[in-house]
């Protein structure tokens, strides 16, 4: 078996990400049903695969580089908030607190701009938290909820949520993606704001509009929601504690206290909020596995040079400054691909997209736009992402249901596409 190596890399090393997306995937969409191969089956078959192609290590070596991967300090970091996530999740459904949150939704919000109201929500929260994750953790619940009481398509529902989470993520001054981003091209965040949301806030209004058209051609549900106001403070906390700068998982362990106290006050049983948390926590299991495989995976593919393989293909034929701009977005969505995180991907093209922007000219506060915004794009879109695995855990369905209805994060795609190609913003550029 040849690998397609140089001293640039290997790209053979590449193909248990292909391998995985062919088995999870392709297959999926194929078939049309997208629980007949579990996302869990895939990434063990690509990781067996990985593991058996590695050259020049014996099988110990091999599992401790895999390893190292799985035991990343953000795969771990991603296990504690699916932890935490799980075990407020059902805490607060236990006591009463999601259904009371949805009622005081559906009371303040008319339900024809429920579907924009939830997407300005979800942007609002993660541009002032600065992550995707803790949006997702804080808004899945609530539209599960609202799903169920109005007749909204479920995933479509967790994709509002998805992808307002990613405005914020792309935007934010405290988003790792901005630090990164801003740090690597050497500009200053403010700068760096002003460009990229002149390319983000337009694809995010064209998506608003959407979602009010299809809101206002629905057709309203009579009811009469009650609301018992204590219960609706646990996600009052969690808000009020995220949008305060907290750390993503003391905003969940004050949550998950609340739900106890709140639990208590309104008549819910100790033991019953203690198995509700047990329950909630086992069912995080399949995401806790996924992240452990994808973490392994995509250390032996680095350690195999498929990383350092892109990097050279993508930047060795790069001419002109539109050129330039394209091998960036490039770069930083393969590596996205590679790593499944997004501020990873940007640290590690960070330096290269550097000197590409030097050589070519190119506006830092343009390069850093590029960076942040095409690694959040792909980010929401892969279905082995801790966006859309948190939201599908959460919710209890197959990332890949969700990824039809992700109208922001293809939207915004595109439309940083049609900035590079036709220069804009003009003065940037």
């Amino acid at each position: 078996m040849t690998k397609t190596s140089t001293g640039h890399g290997s790209g053979f090393a590449l193909t248990p990400l292909l391998l995985f997306l062919c088995l999870y995937l392709i297959t999926s969409l194929l078939i049309g049903d997208f629980y007949k191969v579990p996302i869990t089956v895939a990434f063990l078959c690509a990781s067996c695969y990985a593991l058996l192609t590695t050259r020049g290590l014996t099988l110990e070596e091999r599992l401790n580089c895999f390893s190292q991967g799985a035991s990343n300090k953000n795969m771990l970091l991603m296990v504690w908030i699916f932890i935490l996530a799980g075990a407020f999740a059902q805490g607060a459904k236990a006591i009463g607190a999601i259904d009371a949150t949805v009622n005081l939704t559906l009371l303040i919000v008319p339900e024809q701009l429920l579907l924009a109201g939830i997407f300005l929500a979800a942007c609002f929260i993660s541009l002032s938290v600065g992550t995707s994750v803790g949006t997702i953790v804080a808004l899945t619940p609530v539209a599960v909820g609202l799903a169920e009481k109005t007749g909204i398509t479920l995933p479509m529902m967790v994709a509002l949520v998805v992808g307002g989470s990613l405005f914020g993520d792309n935007l934010s001054f405290i988003s790792d993606t901005t630090i990164a981003a801003t740090r690597t091209q050497e500009c200053a965040m403010r700068d760096k704001f002003r460009v990229n949301s002149m390319i983000v806030v337009p694809a995010a209004f064209i998506v608003l509009c959407i979602y009010t058209a299809i809101g206002l051609n629905s057709t309203p549900i009579e009811g009469h929601y009650s609301v018992v106001g204590i219960k609706v403070l646990p996600y009052l906390v969690v808000l009020g504690t995220a949008l305060a700068g907290l750390h993503v998982t003391l905003v969940l362990l004050l949550g998950i206290l609340c739900t106890g106290l709140v639990g208590l006050c309104t008549g819910t049983s100790f033991f019953d909020w203690f198995q509700a948390m047990g329950s909630g926590i086992s069912g995080m299991g399949e995401l806790i596995i996924v992240t452990l495989l994808a973490g392994g995976l995509l250390e032996v593919i680095r350690h195999n040079g498929g990383i350092d393989y892109l990097l050279y293909k993508l930047t060795r034929r790069v001419s002109g400054k539109r050129g330039a701009e394209l091998s960036i977005a490039a770069l930083v969505s393969l590596a996205n691909l590679c790593t499944a995180n997004n501020t990873i991907a940007i640290l590690t093209t960070g330096p290269l997209a550097r000197d590409i922007s030097k050589k070519y000219q190119l506006d830092p506060r343009k390069s850093a736009s590029i960076l942040d915004t095409f690694s959040c794009f792909i980010q929401g879109i892969i279905p082995y992402g801790a966006q859309l695995l948190m939201a599908s855990g959460l919710a209890h369905l197959s990332p890949i249901s969700i990824m039809q209805y992700l109208y922001y994060p293809y939207c915004m795609g595109f439309v940083a596409l049609l900035a590079i190609l036709v220069r804009y913003p003009r003065r940037f550029s």
